[in-house]
């Protein structure tokens, strides 16, 4: 029973269908650097307040930098029967330095060690997928200038709606994309509080010093209460939910350029590298990567869902149950960050298929707001602008034209308050130039915009 810490009060060996069942150092090994910090932080700490002395502390944390580098090079064996990563090292640290490696959880539990660990596992994590989203923001903005010219059809319903710069699709993204750097960096404020010292559930009745090891973690501040630092299991949840709101953004833009890639629509051509072909049909391109990505981002948002049901029914201070929280946001974690890596690349790569764009342009009536918005600048009223335009483009479907190619004549018969300039908003190309309001998809908005995101990239 020696190898269990817990061992002392049992009298049987434990079942190896239990320590199977029970067993997460298949998943948890990953934490490892995070833990080792942790301890040594913690054994600094009892050094300071005299529960161990200086020459004690020196080598538990040197002891721990070479176990670390084993973990790292994969040369310490991971055995089930330890249960799970904080096990693994401290036994390994017991084995060379024997009663010294045994002073080292003085004043902890494993309940605030493994929330300290995932505190620091997810603060790094935050980071990580920060900087990637930055990637794919830089990826967007630096097609601006030479997108600038391009006008895009831009769908509500799917339907062709008005037309914008093609800019105003990328730096739509951007904002998205943005919300969830501003969601990542408020969920860090809940992150950065240091569980560590709040020990099983009550604390303990030793002089630690809390504020030390917090200081020396880089957390800001130090959890208040030992009872909710055992069961608090928010962070790890709000962090998972922001994962699964930029794998919503993602699968949005996964799917928009899945259409635009079709042949019905051929707006866009995406690089070879980033597509497969079929095992049968030797002409097809799929967009399997796009496809990948809308399909895993299922994954990330389901893992959200998974922890709420975990923790919904718990009762407060530390469950077993609690184990099973890293296997979903580990998961969600993978899943996005392997998303975001491939993400940059592709809009990078892909090609705008301007010719083609242009050659349906004008279909769709993309001018037609454009006109009712003339006649509400000329003193009429808004819904009834609304219904002349609308016949107007009735007329056009039966006549098969465009609202430009109508005569004024016609045009003035539908409202007498038309005028000849009629024509300088008319037309895609005219209706783009006239978005002039800001945030909209104007030639001159859009550049505003991106000169923006451009000044705020190069600043970050």
């Amino acid at each position: 029973m020696a190898a269990k810490a817990w061992g002392g009060r049992f009298g049987q060996q434990t079942d190896p269908r239990v320590e199977q069942f029970t067993e997460s150092i298949s998943f948890d090994a990953r934490l490892a650097a995070v833990d080792i910090r942790g301890s040594q932080a913690h054994a600094r700490m009892l050094a300071k307040v005299g529960l161990i002395s200086d020459d004690e502390c020196q080598q538990i944390v040197d002891t721990l930098d070479e176990i670390g580098g084993e973990i790292e090079r994969g040369e310490l064996p991971l055995r089930v029967e330890l249960e799970d990563i904080h096990m693994h090292v401290e036994s390994a640290l017991i084995e060379r330095i024997g009663d010294v490696g045994r002073k080292l959880h003085t004043a902890r539990s494993r309940n605030d060690q493994v929330s300290t660990d995932l505190k620091l596992f997810v603060r790094e994590a935050i980071e990580t997928v920060d900087t990637l989203l930055v990637d794919l923001q830089r990826a967007f903005v630096a097609r601006g200038d030479h997108d600038i010219d391009i006008i895009l059809p831009a769908f509500t319903h799917l339907q062709r709606a008005q037309p914008v710069v093609v800019v105003h699709y990328w730096l739509a993204y951007c904002e998205k994309f943005e919300r969830d750097r501003e969601r990542l960096a408020d969920c860090l404020s809940r992150v950065n509080i240091c569980p560590l010292g709040g020990a099983a559930l009550a604390g303990t009745t030793l002089p630690i010093d809390r504020q030390q090891t917090a200081d020396e973690l880089g957390f800001n501040h130090i959890a208040a209460n030992s009872i909710d630092i055992s069961s608090d299991r928010d962070f790890l949840i709000e962090f998972t939910f922001s994962l699964s709101l930029i794998a919503a953004h993602l699968s949005t833009w996964a799917e928009e350029w899945i259409i635009w890639f079709s042949t019905e629509f051929g707006f866009i051509k995406l690089p070879d590298a980033y597509t497969t072909g079929s095992s049968i049909m030797p002409q097809k391109r799929n967009p399997d990567v796009l496809e990948l990505i809308r399909g895993k981002t299922a994954r990330v948002m389901a893992a959200v869902n998974q922890l709420l049901i975990l923790v919904k029914g718990l009762p407060t201070a530390y469950n077993r149950d609690l184990q099973e929280d890293k296997i979903a946001m580990f998961d969600a974690f993978d899943t996005v960050v392997a998303c975001l890596e491939l993400a940059p690349d592709i809009v990078a790569g892909a090609e705008l298929q301007v010719e083609h764009i242009n050659t349906r342009l004008e279909e769709g009536f993309l001018d037609a707001t454009t006109l009712m918005e003339y006649l509400i600048q000329h003193e009429v009223p808004m819904r009834t602008g609304h219904g002349i335009v609308g016949k107007l483009v009735s007329l056009c479907e039966t006549k098969n034209c465009r609202l430009a190619d109508l005569s004024l004549e016609e045009l003035q018969q539908a409202c007498d308050k038309i005028e000849a300039d009629v024509y300088d908003i008319l037309g895609t190309t005219n209706a783009v130039r006239a978005l002039t309001s800001y945030g909209s998809g104007g030639r001159r908005p859009v550049e505003e915009q991106l000169a923006r995101w451009q000044k705020r990239l190069n600043d970050t």
